[in-house]
């Protein structure tokens, strides 16, 4: 295991390093437009842009990709990357850094067709699942570790920009130097959303839903914690609690919806999600119970999505669960795009609370929702359930490194399910 994982190390120093340089642009973005008194609905439009931009980019990129090749694709988005971060610095306008945004959105969902694709060639089914979980804590790594840069370059107007700028274009290096040979360029995969829904409504409902509270925390969640009294190094490990408890909780939260019905599992953890969005709504100030809440609150939400992927991957067939998994994305990045203006629009009708209010309703709505899916359908039997995969919320490509999406041959070998191989564009 360790061997195909050093095999792809210069895939994972990659996203590593440029989500070091971009995971804190959300967070940086919406604190500079709060500083220079936007409203609540500006802010949370600019936010909008960015998941608007990888949706499209989760689209379109794949067409780059396959006209150019991997490495030539990954160069270019990369570079644009580093050049509109720069560009902030340049004006503070709130339609001029939408705009940059909807391009950071578009490049980064092509950064992640490049290399998800390229990891997915690599990986072995054997391997496939060591490669996932390293290529997700590298990503999630980076990203709650660009927190912390926040903090610690944001005396300077435009430092963060410049530090953040410079680390995308380092991601370029490892990718330009590598003497691993790029896959060849793939076709899409369609898939039917209505059959996709008339299969496993919850893992449908509950994907998009899931958008909607993520994108809404990315958007606003930095706002809502300086109104409540954080200085900016705070806000930082904040919003770095939140993502390391994403990280530390959906491993056993899977392996508990391994042994139990999976249903029970996801739907307990939006009830849990409820909770602990209605505590962090009611906090009255910084101190070690928000950053406790903070942390469980990641734990639960990021858990969220790939147990909606484990579950419809439950009712479907092998050969239709990359297409599937790749819808999934697709819906909790649209999701995602509508989290942050209707949180704002929260935040704006009762107070900075209403971020956090919102999210409770979505997850209460959600529990609902499972309650009556529950009532009206029976359990996968345990011995016919997937196992749990912790995924990563990116583009469809992603769905392409999920272990479950194999199928056995007629001797009883494990090879790839009819449409892996294929990159979604």
């Amino acid at each position: 295991m360790l061997a195909a994982i050093l095999s792809v190390r210069s895939l994972l120093i990659a996203i590593l390093v440029l989500m070091g340089g971009s995971g804190f642009m959300s967070t940086l973005v919406s604190l500079r437009l709060e500083q220079a008194g936007s409203s609540d609905i500006v802010i949370g439009a600019v936010a909008t842009a960015y998941f608007a931009g990888l949706v499209l980019g989760s689209l379109r990129a794949g067409l780059v990709v396959r006209r150019v090749g991997h490495i030539r694709a990954f160069a270019a988005f990369v570079a644009l990357l580093s050049a509109t971060t720069l560009a902030y610095a340049l004006f503070q306008t709130p339609l001029f850094w939408a705009g940059l945004r909807l391009f950071d959105g578009i490049c980064v969902a092509g950064v992640f067709v490049c290399l998800e694709s390229w990891l997915n060639d690599r990986a072995e089914p054997e391997t496939r699942g060591g490669i996932l979980a390293a290529y997700m804590v590298a990503l999630y790594s980076g990203q709650a570790l660009g927190q912390l840069l926040l903090a610690a370059v944001g005396g300077m107007p435009a430092a963060p920009f410049q530090a953040a700028s410079i680390l995308i274009s380092l991601a370029i290096i490892p990718l330009c130097l590598t003497r691993s040979a790029p896959p060849l360029p793939a076709e899409p995969t369609p898939f039917s959303l209505r059959r996709f829904f008339m299969v496993s409504p919850l893992g449908v409902v509950g994907a998009t839903v899931t958008g909607l509270m993520l994108g809404a925390f990315y958007g606003m969640a930095a706002v809502h914690v300086r109104r409540l009294g954080l200085d900016l190094a705070e806000t930082a490990t904040f919003m770095s609690v939140v993502i390391l408890g994403g990280v530390a909780l959906q491993w056993p939260l899977g392996r508990l919806s391994d042994i139990y019905d999976r249903r029970l599992v996801l739907v307990a953890s939006f009830g849990a999600t409820l909770v602990t969005s209605i505590g962090i709504a009611l906090a009255s100030g910084p101190g070690l119970l928000l950053l406790a809440m903070g942390g469980l609150w990641g734990g639960l939400s990021f858990a969220l999505y790939p147990l909606c992927v484990a579950h419809s991957n439950d009712r479907l067939h092998a050969s239709e669960r990359v297409a599937a998994s790749g819808g999934l994305v697709l819906l909790y990045s649209v999701g995602a795009a509508l989290g942050p203006i209707l949180g704002a629009s929260a935040m704006s009708l009762i107070g900075s609370s209403g971020l956090f209010l919102f999210i409770a309703l979505c997850a209460a709505g959600m529990l609902a929702f499972g309650l009556w899916r529950l009532a009206a359908r029976d359990p996968v039997p345990s011995d016919e359930q997937q196992s749990y995969q912790i995924l990563p919320r990116t583009t469809p490509v992603a769905a392409l490194l999920d272990p479950n999406s194999t199928e056995l041959d007629q001797d009883g070998m494990t090879v790839p399910s009819a449409t892996e191989g294929r990159m979604s564009s």
